[in-house]
Formats: C-alpha cells, sequence, structure tokens
C-alpha cells in the first residue's frame, strides 16, 4: 500500500507527463522512423545532435510509445551511470532477458568512453527482436560504419532544429502572445530549449514586447547547457572567435591565436554543435547567439578587440582575393556586424546557396535587355543595350541555383572623363559627372563609379540575389584604385535607401529621370572618407548602440586640388618648425598623413616633409636642389640671404634652385597622395 507521500507523488508525476504530451511538437519522421524499429528493422538506433535539440524529450515520447505496444522498456541516463562496463550491465541487464525488452540511454556523451565495449562486446548479445535506443551529442565512432557487420543493424539519427511550423506550435502550447513569437523565433529558430526558456522568461514578463532579447540568466543558462566547461581559456576564445565569424578557417584562428590554431581547429570541428562546411567551421546558431551575447555583456573591450582583429582580416581578404572569391569574402565581412539592425534586414546570408553569380556574355545582351524593360522601362533597357557594348565587364548576372533562370543583373561603370555621348544616351551618368563637379571634382588619375541594380520583384529587398549584388558593390569599393566618388542610382520606391544612407552614402543633390522614372544618386567620396575609414565607421557602429541607426561622423579627409595642395606644402615648409602651425594644415587631413602609422598628424608632416627634402638627393641631377632646400628648411637658415650666402651662391641663382626645388618636393607628395606610393 502506498503512503500518502508516494501518492501524492504519483499524482505528479502524471501532471508532470501531461504537460510534456502537451509541449511535444512535431518530429513526425524521426519518431516514424523510431517505431519502425518496434517493428524489428533495426536493432540498434543512434541518435545524435547538440545539447537542447530534444533529444530527451524524443526519447521520453518513443519510450511512451514503446511501452504502449507492450514493450518492457528501461531507461538508462549517462549523467547517473558509472561509466564501467560492470556498472552498465548491471543496470541493462533487463534488455539481454528478453525479445521484447527495449533499452534507451540517454546522454550518452557522459559515458562515451564505453562505446567500443557497447559496440564490441554488449550488443551483439542481443536476443534477436530486442531493441536499443542510443541518444548523444556526440556522432557514432567510425568504426560503426566500417563494419559492414552493422550496416543492416544499426541506423544513425541526426537531429535537427525543430521546422518553422513546429516552432512556432511549441511557443503557442507554451502560451507565448502573438506579439512576443517573432522575436522569439528570431533569436531562437527552432531550437527546443532556447524556445523553451525564452519563453517561461517572456510570459512572466509584462513589459516584454517586440523588442525582446533573453536575459543574461537565459543567456547563462543556455551556455551551461549547450556548451558546458571548456578546457581552458584559450578553448573558450577559440570558440568566442567561431562565434563571431561567419566561417572560421584554421587561417583565421591563427591570425587570432597563432600558437595553437591547429589543436583548436580540430577541437572546434569535433564539438557537436559546430558543424563543417567547403568554407570552414560554422557553429549552431543558438549557441552562436549566446556565446555573442555573453561576450560582449561580460566583457565589451575583449568583444571589441576580437571583433577589430577578425574585421581587419576579412578586409584584407577581401582585397587580396581573386575575383571569384569576393563574394565570399565580402559576405563574411558583412557578418561581423549582423546585429546591426539595417545589415540584418538587407542581408540574408542565403546568397551562396540560393542564388549565384555568372558572368556576362554578349550573347546575352537580349536577355538584359529585355527584363531592363521589364522592371523598369524603355529608357533604361537603351541604357543597358549601350553599355554592355561599350563596358561588357561592368555587368554581372544574378541566376537562382535550383533553375539557372536569370532573376537580376548589375553594372558597376567606371568613368575617368565625361563623354557628351554617354551623358546623351544616360541621364544617370550625366547627373552622376554633374554632382561630382559641384561637389569635389576629379582629379588627374582618379574616377568616377556608378553602380546600377535590375532585380525582379519577388527579390527586392532582403533576399539571396540582393545579398550577391551588394557584396560584389562593396567589394568593387573596398578593391578599388583611384575612385574619387561612388554613385549608387536608387529609384524612390527601393527599399534599400534608407539602408545606403546608414552606411554613409547619401542622396547628394540632382537627381536623374530615366523615361518617367526618378532616380536618386547615392555617393561616397572615397577620398574623403576612404575604405578603412569607412569600415572603421561600421565598427563604431557595432561596437556602440546596435539599435542606434544614426550615422556616426568619421574623419573626413580634405580633398583638395593640386594647386590647393601645392599652396599647403610651400606653406607648411614654411613652418617647418612650428607644430601649432602643422598641426593646422590640411595636409593633415590629407592622405599622405592619415595613412601614416604616427599617431600626431603635426609630427607625421614633419617627418614626412623631411624625407621629401632627403628624398630629392636620390637624382644626381638634383643636388643642387636638395643643398637649397636644406639649408632653407631643415639647417635653420634664419633667412633666403643667409642661406644663398652660406651655399655661396648668388640670391637670384639660389632661388631657382629653391624654387626647382619646392616644385620637386610638391610633384613628390603630389604623386604620393595620388596613388598611394613614392614616386619613382
Amino acid at each position: 500500500m502506498c503512503s500518502g507521500s508516494e501518492q501524492e507523488l504519483g499524482v505528479l508525476e502524471q501532471h508532470l507527463e501531461a504537460v510534456r504530451q502537451r509541449s511535444f511538437v512535431g518530429r513526425e519522421e524521426e519518431l516514424g522512423v523510431l517505431t519502425d524499429a518496434l517493428r524489428g528493422s533495426r536493432s540498434v538506433l543512434y541518435v545524435h545532435g547538440p545539447g537542447g535539440v530534444g533529444k530527451t524529450a524524443l526519447l521520453r515520447r518513443f519510450a511512451q510509445q514503446a511501452a504502449a505496444l507492450g514493450r518492457q522498456v528501461t531507461t538508462l541516463d549517462g549523467r547517473t551511470l558509472d561509466p564501467t562496463p560492470v556498472a552498465f550491465e548491471a543496470q541493462a541487464a533487463p534488455v539481454l532477458a528478453g525479445e521484447r525488452a527495449v533499452l534507451v540511454i540517454d546522454t550518452f556523451e557522459r559515458i562515451q568512453g564505453l562505446e567500443g565495449w557497447l559496440r564490441e562486446r554488449f550488443l551483439p548479445r542481443l536476443p534477436l527482436g530486442a531493441l536499443v535506443v542510443v541518444a548523444g551529442r556526440v556522432p557514432p565512432d567510425v568504426m560503426w560504419t566500417a563494419d559492414p557487420g552493422w550496416s543492416e543493424a544499426l541506423h544513425v539519427l541526426l537531429l535537427r532544429d525543430l521546422a518553422p511550423a513546429d516552432a512556432a506550435a511549441l511557443l503557442e502550447a507554451r502560451g507565448v502572445a502573438d506579439e512576443l513569437r517573432g522575436p522569439l523565433l528570431a533569436f531562437a529558430g527552432g531550437h527546443p530549449l532556447a524556445l523553451s526558456l525564452g519563453a517561461a522568461v517572456a510570459t512572466k514578463d509584462s513589459r516584454a514586447s517586440a523588442r525582446w532579447r533573453p536575459s543574461q540568466d537565459v543567456v547563462a543558462t543556455l551556455l551551461d547547457q549547450l556548451v558546458g566547461e571548456v578546457p581552458s581559456p584559450t578553448h573558450r576564445h577559440a570558440l568566442e572567435v567561431c562565434a563571431h565569424a561567419y566561417m572560421t578557417t584554421e587561417d583565421l584562428l591563427r591570425e587570432i591565436l597563432p600558437e595553437d590554431a591547429s589543436s583548436l581547429f580540430t577541437w572546434l570541428r569535433r564539438l557537436p554543435f559546430v558543424e563543417s562546411s567547403p568554407r570552414g567551421l560554422f557553429p549552431h546558431d543558438v549557441v552562436r547567439e549566446v556565446l555573442e551575447a555573453d561576450l560582449r555583456w561580460r566583457d565589451p573591450q575583449g568583444y571589441a578587440a576580437m571583433h577589430e582583429r577578425i574585421s581587419n582580416y576579412l578586409a584584407a581578404q577581401t582585397r587580396a582575393a581573386p575575383d571569384a572569391f569576393v563574394l565570399g569574402a565580402v559576405g563574411s565581412l558583412f557578418y561581423l556586424h549582423r546585429a546591426v539592425g539595417s545589415t540584418s534586414e538587407f542581408n540574408s546570408w542565403r546568397g551562396d546557396g540560393e542564388a549565384y553569380e555568372d558572368a556576362f556574355r554578349p550573347t546575352e545582351t537580349e536577355a538584359l535587355v529585355r527584363m531592363a524593360a521589364e522592371v523598369e522601362n524603355e529608357a533604361s533597357a537603351t541604357a543597358v543595350a549601350y553599355w554592355t557594348a561599350r563596358q561588357p565587364e561592368a555587368f554581372r548576372l544574378y541566376r537562382r541555383a535550383e533553375t539557372g533562370e536569370l532573376v537580376g543583373f548589375c553594372s558597376w561603370l567606371r568613368l575617368y572623363e565625361p563623354s557628351e555621348e554617354e551623358a546623351a544616351l544616360d541621364p544617370i551618368v550625366a547627373t552622376a559627372w554633374a554632382n561630382a563637379r559641384a561637389l569635389a571634382p576629379l582629379r588627374p588619375g582618379e574616377h568616377l563609379a556608378v553602380g546600377r541594380t535590375w532585380v525582379r520583384p519577388e527579390y527586392r529587398g532582403m533576399s539571396p540575389v540582393q545579398d550577391l549584388i551588394q557584396w560584389r558593390s562593396i567589394g568593387y569599393c573596398l578593391r578599388a584604385d583611384r575612385m574619387a566618388w561612388s554613385f549608387m542610382a536608387m529609384r524612390s520606391d527601393d527599399p534599400m535607401r534608407d539602408y545606403l544612407r546608414h552606411y554613409d552614402m547619401h542622396d547628394v543633390g540632382e537627381h536623374a529621370w530615366l523615361g518617367d522614372t526618378e532616380y536618386a544618386l547615392y555617393a561616397h567620396d572615397w577620398r574623403a572618407a576612404p575604405a578603412q575609414a569607412w569600415l572603421d565607421r561600421l565598427n563604431r557602429l557595432l561596437l556602440g548602440d546596435p539599435q542606434d541607426v544614426q550615422a556616426l561622423p568619421g574623419p573626413a579627409l580634405a580633398v583638395l586640388s593640386q594647386a590647393e595642395f601645392g599652396d599647403a606644402v610651400r606653406k607648411a615648409l614654411r613652418h617647418l618648425s612650428r607644430s601649432g602651425e602643422l598641426a593646422a594644415s590640411p595636409l593633415t587631413r590629407c592622405r599622405i598623413v592619415t595613412d601614416d602609422s604616427e599617431p600626431d598628424p603635426a609630427r607625421a608632416l614633419r617627418r614626412i616633409l623631411e624625407q621629401a627634402v632627403d628624398d630629392v638627393r636620390r637624382d644626381p641631377r638634383a643636388d643642387k636642389l636638395h643643398r637649397a632646400l636644406s639649408m632653407t628648411f631643415l639647417r635653420g637658415a634664419p633667412t633666403q640671404e643667409v642661406a644663398a650666402e652660406r651655399l655661396g651662391l648668388p640670391f637670384t641663382t639660389y632661388r631657382r634652385h629653391l624654387a626647382s626645388g619646392i616644385e620637386r618636393v610638391c610633384e613628390d607628395l603630389w604623386h604620393r597622395e595620388i596613388y598611394g606610393a613614392a614616386k619613382g
């Protein structure tokens, strides 16, 4: 006879099981596999998947079904078992005694050391008809599949996240309000544990809204359940790098953790919540999010330092990558900024799976012209026909991976000087030149770029096609040589206009009309804010408040004409010993100074000018010019008359040498400003 407390426990147990039954959703396919095994299709089922993915719930439901069919079920938990053959066999003995016995082993990763003994010594003794179900985080050892004897007896089942409909059903079963389901699904995806924990917290929070984010308690609980203990702080750091980067390679780890990259990469790829792809390793989405949230909260400075190093590595990859790899490099770089609202709104990171980029071939001109007319108008089609003949290399095509169907294309025109013919054929190009002349004209050797896109309506906004197009455009910008301006032509109804403003590309003035369609030209002056400054601004935006959508100002460079630049050099040479005057020089905001490693602009400018004077003597024919420059600006002659006297030169000869030397310095520094290198 049961005592009162035992009866109460039984009632509570029944209540718990009833709640679990109501909360269990989906898994029809997996339950079908398990049910087939009960009919004798297999002797051993091995279920594996990351922590919290629902293995225990699935095993519990299966055990109920097996018991309902009259099978004798024994359930073991690796967390409570002594990991020895003797202890295991004592607990699992019933399965060896009956043909209808079922043994369920949960949390097998805690006793993973028994796997070889289980396969070689215990399981072969099973009576025909008995069934063993093993579930753990770690996939089965390759020796299972290497042994042909197990090919018919074993079935391996990888348990993944719930499908979207099942994830939504779980939240409904947990009583989550409609307005909270969106942010919960965005955070947890189909991960059952993350959904359940989020639901438990959100339903009790009266202030929860559509902006809900997981609390640190939820993050800490998930970290403990999903990741657990790691061997060392270095391993934790490798895991944080893997969570922050889109894909992690051994090369990337070597950049951040040079001493242990190989062993850390091997460790990462063996983790149950880390998957492999042709481009590297990536963690389960929920693991990624909780690791990110934890590090940003726990160590903001460490997070910022890690982000900066990964960003610099990927930016260098973007600049150096062969053309075929540019899209992947830019996509990985942008993925670092996914926490910024506008970036997540217009990047799906599905481009390389659902769509692909293709080269333009002249035989496809007609298809592009036809699409331009369909998605825009005849005037746009006329411009496409003109430019495909004039700059065919400017065009890239985008196709659906499944069918090869053309769904969009883009162009990136490089223009070096205005052309009346081009302006007459394409008002967008004419307007770009007009805006550039009005704001900051091009200097010798520079060019401007005009980007345009044509995309079928169903792929506008966030889509895999738009991913690839914008990554290609950013790749052009980050890899450009001597590009002064970039202009992106956008229709008034294009949803990406606000997105471009957010990334420091602005409607700068005059608009263009093609047919009856108005286009704004979103521009960026890459001389005033070059590629690295542009990336630094994105980093500041990420590392500040991710919800802040206001443009953060960056250090604007001075864009001087050659005459203005020469005047500034002459003035700076005259004031070479005066730090205050040098600090006020517009040259301190020019490329020759901002690219220098010296943090003090005045000190950097003085050293650059002194070096430029010294470089003049490398030309044996310019020795007289160098002597005049050195005596006047480096050796402290109080007046030009004194300098001429010390050089033993007539004053007019000295002045001629000095003027020629100054022009040589101006010319050399201008070459560095425009081309980024000393003149050879």
